[in-house]
């Protein structure tokens, strides 16, 4: 049985609206951090036990750039939709949720742009 109007089905108005990409993207987001999760171990093993220029060296490598980047773009993504959905069904004022997203989406943002200019200075300076 469908309760929705006509208008309703007419212009494809349901109540999730916006609400199927973004689920969409936190399941993509998600899927490309699980093989991109491994080469950052390995990254942060290489840290923890070689010595620095062998890191850099590891790091310099096209390949492994490419993943490292890609994963900071994920995982930052990832979390940002993440609290934002939290914010969103959590947070009762408009208001206060509004703000509270744009927060969370430019401290991301931040985040994952002093990360990606740590990988950058690591690699143009050694």
């Amino acid at each position: 049985m469908d309760f929705r109007t006509p208008l309703a089905k007419a212009c494809g108005l349901g109540s999730a609206k916006a609400g199927t990409s973004h689920w969409w993207m936190q399941r993509v987001s998600a899927a490309a951090l699980i093989p991109l999760s491994f080469r950052l171990i390995v990254f942060l093993d290489l840290c923890l036990t070689g010595p620095y220029q062998q890191t850099v060296g590891w790091l310099a490598v096209p390949f492994n750039t490419v993943c490292i980047i890609a994963w900071i773009v994920a995982a930052f993504y990832h979390a940002a939709l993440g609290l934002q959905v939290v914010i969103e069904d959590y947070v009762a004022a408009d208001g206060v949720k509004i703000v509270g997203v744009w927060a969370v989406n430019l401290a991301f943002g931040f985040m994952a742009l002093a990360a990606l200019i740590a990988v950058f200075r690591i690699i143009l300076i050694g």
